[in-house]
């Protein structure tokens, strides 16, 4: 078990506690355990078990429900819990929007035990009925489960990727190959996946069914199995898994045909022809021979390589045939990280652990962006201690040169379209990051409005998360895409790609419109936590399926090339800033 799943077991029992009402105190142990866990930059999993006080920081009770969940997959006070909740009432503390005490209601006060009697219960106005319910609460829950039901079997690419990697690896081990490959939605990069495919080369395809067949995360489907392809789900996500066994020689063109959308596949080849003198598709010159690399597919073909990510059928092959696809950005072109939190909002680590760590990975410079004054939730920074932090980034800049913090702030954009914070204030940082927090249920007109007044603000250098979406659990306010990034255009302002893997906002699909118009795009990994800085590697996927370069890439910049924008873009704004020293004295 990783860190992730550790924190989320705690999690979860300390959300069965309140589920029963159980001892507040014990319960805030609990939670202490669960966020103590999360701000750990180390695996736990590695540590010695009669090390981990020591080395953890917890007490040797909360060590020891540690090392029971590492060894056993669950603890005692968990599994209590477990045993004494019916399943689908721990199913629904996963919808969003309602708590512990609220599904404590539903259950003891109307026998709700399952999802499908919670949707029929709100479907039938029983919930609204409910002390400390209502209208509004029973229609949120109707679109949290609707939402919820949209996103049942799928999985996120993270987790997708995970499942992969162990399938991947446990077929080659036992089908002696390394002629295993994964394939479909999963090699393109989506940032949701239905189906996990794998390509798998053998000559004896009954070994693969047997290795399938035994693991005890996967159900077979054998009604959509056959001799040369096995089909089921994985038990806990419920996500689809697929594995086509192919001959050795044919290896490369399956992984091929199995890794790109139909779109792309049916595209017709200039200059090709196929049977009849027809134009010949991708697919079926992929059919004429057996190639042993893609890379050869499309050389012969007369085409530039174009790489799983692109293979959606959305114009690359056009751009390939007249050699015009360009190198797209690799995580190695990335030299800083922009919007990031620490201690001083809800961050898991200080400032100086989120500066080091990247400097000791070999980047340039941190964007420090903690929440501003409006979000009181996560801790939101006043005036006050906006200056001592500017105080301890002095201190460490003069410190870990050249190395540099950049002083920034995620300010929110408030509901009239206002930032947060006055004008004296916004001054005092190097960049803005602009982002909506709240008021999440306006309709796309005012949605849009009120991110377009946040954009013409001269303040603000960079739109955040564009539309808030939290992907399978939270969909984003809509807003007229076109816009908000042409808005952005004329106002010079960047948008983020936000990598963290429930958000990638903004949307791939949306990343070649921005580019077109001369947006620069930043990939941003919102990190609270040092470990968020691996996100970024998301971010970069989504980037590169929009055709993101290094050249549009606003953190490919060097440090030098940061400070300078950002000091020239403050020296524009109009009136002149007058910095009010007052204001932080």
């Amino acid at each position: 078990m990783d860190n992730r799943a550790l924190t989320r077991a705690f999690q979860l029992a300390a959300q069965l506690m309140e589920l029963h009402d159980e001892n507040p105190f014990k319960i805030r142990a609990i939670e202490g355990t669960a966020n103590a866990l999360d701000a750990l930059s180390f695996p736990v999993a590695e540590v010695e078990r009669s090390g981990l006080p020591d080395r953890t920081g917890l007490s040797k009770t909360a060590a020891a429900k540690v090392a029971e969940l590492l060894d056993t997959g669950t603890f005692s006070d968990l599994q209590r819990l477990l045993d004494i909740t019916p399943p689908g009432v721990v199913e629904m503390l996963k919808i969003k929007g309602i708590g512990p005490k609220k599904i404590r209601s539903l259950w003891r006060e109307l026998g709700i035990e399952t999802i499908d009697q919670l949707r029929e219960a709100a479907e039938t106005d029983q919930v609204s009925k409910l002390k400390g319910f209502g209208k509004k609460t029973q229609e949120s829950i109707l679109e949290a489960l609707e939402f919820a039901g949209q996103s049942r079997g799928k999985v996120l690419y993270p987790q997708a990727e995970q499942l992969a990697a162990d399938l991947t690896q446990r077929l080659r081990d036992a089908l002696k190959t390394e002629q295993v490959a994964e394939a479909g939605e999963l090699r393109r990069r989506l940032e949701i996946v239905e189906t996990v495919r794998l390509v798998a080369a053998t000559t004896e395809p009954q070994k693969a069914h047997e290795l399938l067949n035994s693991l005890n995360g996967l159900t077979a489907d054998p009604r959509r199995s056959g001799p040369f392809a096995w089909r089921g789900r994985a038990t806990e996500s419920g996500v689809q898994v697929e594995v086509l066994v192919v001959a050795p020689e044919a290896f490369a063109t399956e992984v091929f045909l199995n890794s790109a959308a139909d779109e792309h596949l049916d595209e017709t080849l200039p200059g090709v022809q196929g049977a009849g003198g027809a134009p010949a598709s991708l697919r079926q010159w992929a059919r004429r021979e057996k190639f042993q690399q893609e890379e050869a597919l499309y050389e012969k073909a007369g085409l530039q390589f174009i790489v799983p990510e692109l293979r959606e059928g959305l114009g690359e092959i056009a751009l390939a045939a007249e050699k015009k696809l360009p190198r797209l950005l690799e995580d190695g072109d990335l030299r800083g990280s922009l919007h990031n939190h620490s201690t001083y909002s809800d961050g898991n680590h200080s400032l100086r652990e989120m500066a080091t760590w990247l400097r000791d990975h070999g980047y340039e410079y941190l964007g420090i962006c903690d929440h501003s004054q409006a979000a009181h939730y996560a801790n939101g920074l006043g005036p006050e201690r906006v200056r001592q932090q500017h105080q301890e980034i002095d201190k460490l800049n003069a410190e870990l040169a050249p190395f540099r913090i950049f002083k920034g702030i995620e300010s929110d954009i408030l509901g009239d379209g206002s930032l947060d914070y006055s004008n004296d204030v916004l001054a005092s940082f190097d960049f803005i990051v602009a982002s909506v927090h709240s008021n999440l249920k306006m309709d796309e007109r005012k949605a849009t409005d009120r991110l377009l007044r946040a954009i013409e603000n001269p303040y603000t250098t960079m739109l955040g998360h564009p539309t808030g979406r939290l992907l399978l659990r939270r969909q984003g306010y809509p807003i007229d895409y076109k816009a908000v990034i042409d808005a952005c255009a004329k106002h010079q302002v960047i948008i983020e790609i936000n990598a963290n893997p429930w958000r990638l906002d903004l949307d791939w699909r949306w990343v070649r419109y921005a580019l077109d118009q001369g947006v620069q795009l930043s990939i941003n990994p919102d990190a609270h936590h040092t470990n968020g800085y691996e996100d970024m590697r998301y971010g970069v996927l989504m980037g590169r399926k929009g055709l993101l370069t290094k050249e549009m890439t606003f953190n490919a910049k060097s440090v030098n090339e940061v400070a300078a924008y950002f000091e020239q873009r403050k020296a524009n704004i109009k009136p002149p800033l007058e910095y009010k020293k007052s204001l932080f004295e």
